[in-house]
């Protein structure tokens, strides 16, 4: 509601505290918002390490859009050092639910890897299980 401005005014910073409320007991897509917030500095100040948490949280439970958007934030650096590898096995899981986005950018990431990097990241991807939180259905 307060995030897109639907029939209420737009409020960033009343949707970072209800998104955080959310998160806070598991809700993934809540989880991923406030991540999409600390990244874009919406509401918050922006904080890419602050966005790795919870783009985290969601990404183990299976969310592929937070997925994605760790594999950016590792694959550019930002916020923390490049992490090919990380970029590649977060690409690959998002790209594996169909997204082809992702799918382009674990491609682009790839060119740029030494073979034992790429080999590297496809354990880790292979040896991921999502793991929705107990509590409320998401």
């Amino acid at each position: 509601m307060y995030y897109e401005g639907t029939e209420v005014p737009q409020d960033y910073k009343k949707a970072a505290h209800w998104f955080r409320k959310a998160a806070e007991q598991g809700y993934s897509v809540a989880q991923h918002n406030l991540g999409v917030m600390y990244n874009n500095g919406q509401g918050i100040p922006q904080d890419y390490k602050e966005a790795i948490v919870w783009y985290s949280k969601a990404a183990a439970q299976g969310k592929s859009s937070s997925q994605h958007n760790l594999s950016v934030i590792y694959g550019k650096g930002e916020g923390v050092p490049q992490d090919y590898v990380k970029a590649y096995m977060w690409a690959k899981l998002a790209a594996s639910g169909g997204d082809k986005q992702s799918a382009r950018w674990r491609d682009s990431i790839k060119s740029k890897m030494a073979p034992d990097q790429i080999a590297d990241g496809e354990r880790r991807a292979a040896a991921f299980v999502a793991r929705p939180t107990s509590g409320p259905a998401r």
